[in-house]
């Protein structure tokens, strides 16, 4: 183990770039923008292409900028290996491409957020079939599980509604039926959990939420955690049987996702996102500590119906979530009583920010039935919980007084 190694999750990643010993001494990566690299001798260049040496061919697929977070958050995750994505939802989509094949089967939670769930469904188009399970129970996808299922894609804590999936024991099915199972972490984030801990082969991050944390840059990160066996999965090309067996999974994708698709993140993007990460820890702290009062404040509201948020002893999954996350997180949603008009309350609050975006160090509201899941329609939200007056808030680092203090006003 090298020294660096040992320590801790905060000192790792500040530290992460530099004990790469990038070019002049500098403390961070710098932010590379040139698309090709030039080989004195041509055979390099082909062996780069060949896999048959380290090294840089196209912007497309490389950049020393985005490799250093790819580094970083591999070490936060636990990981083998990570690749960067411009996007998320970029992220989700080139690995559901690149690994599965018409006629496989995938189980996933039918609480997805409204993007992955638009995307699950137009995977249905190409002659893969979906089944969307409650996955607060681990029996349920076990129920769903068929011949043909090759993966089973779930989230820690799902959006809006703050559902906290059964990950221990989809993770113990997935181990034993040698599925890949791929985790959303996105709303708790590798500090206040790391899925490799429930056998997830792969942990998605929105890099554009709590890991960058300040609204200014999207990415998306795939890390295959290595506990995967590939040479299991009838899906992985002969051409990337090559090499360590644990690489096939993350290669393919490479190859026939990043690659192909072209959702590449850019350098600049990758720098924002690296400097914000650094704090992740002490952001993500304060956010859910914030979550944490202002839930109990609304739900002692007579303005509010109900309140989301694993925090409360009255979540569905809260003995859930204080087992397995260092904290609850920062989502939670607020339904409003019938007599308010969720607007009008949105209208009202003076340091809360009316933003789609979450993970900011802002806080942000949302009326989600009108906006984010608003193409799901009335029928699928009933199911999913999500009533007309539901309004999501991503809990930001602002002083809790005066959050509490905006609320109690908009609400009066």
């Amino acid at each position: 183990m090298s020294k660096s190694d040992k320590d801790g999750f905060t000192t790792g990643n500040l530290h992460n770039d530099r004990r790469d010993k990038p070019e002049h001494g500098v403390l961070h990566k710098a932010i590379h923008t040139s698309v090709a690299y030039s080989y004195d001798d041509a055979r390099d260049l082909a062996k780069v292409f060949q896999g048959k040496m380290p090294g840089y061919n196209y912007g497309r697929q490389q950049n020393p900028t985005v490799n250093a977070l790819q580094s970083r958050i591999t070490r936060m995750e636990g990981g083998l290996t990570s690749t960067a994505f411009a996007t998320g939802m970029a992220a989700v989509g080139s690995t559901l491409f690149a690994l599965l094949r018409a006629g496989d089967h995938v189980v996933c939670s039918a609480f997805l957020f409204g993007n992955t769930n638009s995307l699950m469904n137009t995977f249905r188009n190409f002659g893969i079939e979906v089944s969307f399970v409650d996955t607060t129970n681990a029996d349920n996808v076990n129920a769903a599980l068929q011949d043909n299922t090759r993966l089973v894609f779930t989230e820690t804590i799902a959006n809006p509604v703050t559902q906290v999936a059964d990950l221990e024991g989809i993770g113990e099915l997935c181990k034993q039926h040698k599925l890949i199972y791929v985790v959303d972490n996105t709303m708790t984030s590798p500090w206040l959990f790391q899925p490799r801990t429930v056998h997830a082969s792969f942990v998605v991050n929105s890099l554009t939420k709590y890991i960058g944390g300040h609204g200014n840059a999207l990415g998306g990160m795939l890390t295959d955690t290595g506990l995967f066996d590939w040479t299991v999965f009838p899906n992985i090309l002969d051409l990337y049987k090559q090499g360590d067996p644990a690489m096939w999974g993350s290669t393919q994708v490479r190859k026939k996702g990043l690659r192909d698709f072209g959702a590449t993140l850019g350098p600049e993007a990758a720098h924002h996102l690296a400097v914000g990460s650094e704090t992740l820890p002490m952001r993500m702290d304060r956010a859910s500590q914030n979550a944490q009062q202002l839930a109990e404040f609304c739900q002692s509201h007579h303005q509010v119906k109900r309140v989301f948020f694993p925090g409360l002893s009255s979540h569905p999954q809260h003995d859930r979530a204080k087992r397995l996350f260092k904290k609850p997180g920062a989502i939670m949603s607020i339904e409003l009583a019938d007599d308010v008009d969720c607007f009008d309350f949105l209208n009202k609050l003076r340091c809360v920010v009316t933003s789609s975006n979450l993970g900011d160090t802002r806080t942000l509201a949302i009326p989600v039935a009108h906006t984010i899941f608003y193409e799901m329609g009335d029928e699928r939200r009933a199911s999913m919980g999500i009533g007309d007056n539901l309004i999501r808030l991503s809990v930001g680092i602002e002083d809790i007084e005066d959050l509490l203090a905006d609320f109690a006003q908009a609400l009066a």
